[in-house]
Order: C-alpha cells, then structure tokens, then sequence
C-alpha cells in the first residue's frame, strides 16, 4: 500500500507559513494568492499550529473579532495531528476523518517536510483505484 512518501512526491513538498505574530488578514491574503485553505504557523522551524479556512469562520467572523487587528496565534489550531512520510494512505483518511481535519503537516525529526490534504488523499485513492481497474481489463483482455 502507499505511502505519505508517495503523495509528496506527486505533489511536491512546498511549506506555506506564516509566524505566528502575523495579522489574520495577512494569513488570508496569502491563503487566496497561493489558493490554499490552510496556512503552517512557525518560528524558525518549529511548527505551532495551523491556521485554516475554518478558523476563521469560527474563531474571528463568529466572534466578531478584526481579521485585521487579531494576531494569528490567537486563532490558529494548536493541537495538532501530524504524520510521517512512512504513514499509510488509509491511516491518514482514517486520521483525518475520526479528528475531523482536512490537512495533515508531515512532520520527521522535527522538522515540516510538507502538508497533505484530504483532496490530495482522495486524489490518490481515485488514482490508485483507475490503475487497479486499467490491470484488470488488461488481465481480463489478454
């Protein structure tokens, strides 16, 4: 079965961050200009948390709180789940759904490697599954 090693791969390993004393609005900017959901908070190379589309609808427009004004370590999510390159595909689905989270830091010895997302994990299953079919008919063919 694959693993987290293989979406990077696939993907590539690009890290967006921000540190953690960034404006939310600052955080959303480079959200909408990279067109990504979620954003890594670090310092140097220490992961903190991460910041998220969700974040933002709960914890500043619900909250009436200014994206502006408010630092983004005061919305970010802390506790976070993370993962390694060894982790199984199906490990990080059943991850992502029992936790609820749509992204995954992969983390080794400390250091961010990159993020993995719920579409990148459906993306492979749907990619895995075409080729299992493609083997087949060629099986059933031949």
């Amino acid at each position: 079965m694959k693993t987290v090693k293989h979406i990077l791969q696939a993907k590539g390993s690009v890290v967006y961050a921000v540190n953690q004393n960034t404006s939310v609005f600052d955080s959303l900017q480079t959200m909408m200009e990279k067109n990504i959901s979620a954003l890594l908070i670090m310092e140097q190379e220490a992961l903190l948390g991460i910041f998220t589309e969700r974040d933002y609808a709960r914890k500043i427009i619900l909250q009436g709180k200014s994206s502006k004004e408010t630092p983004v370590h005061l919305v970010m999510t802390s506790n976070l789940r993370t993962i390694t390159t060894d982790e199984k595909v199906e490990n990080c689905m059943e991850l992502m759904t029992n936790n609820h989270v749509r992204h995954l830091p992969v983390v080794e010895n400390g250091r961010v490697l990159g993020m993995i997302s719920i579409g990148d994990i459906v993306k492979h299953i749907i990619e895995d599954q075409k080729q299992t079919i493609d083997q087949l008919q060629s099986y059933i063919s031949s």
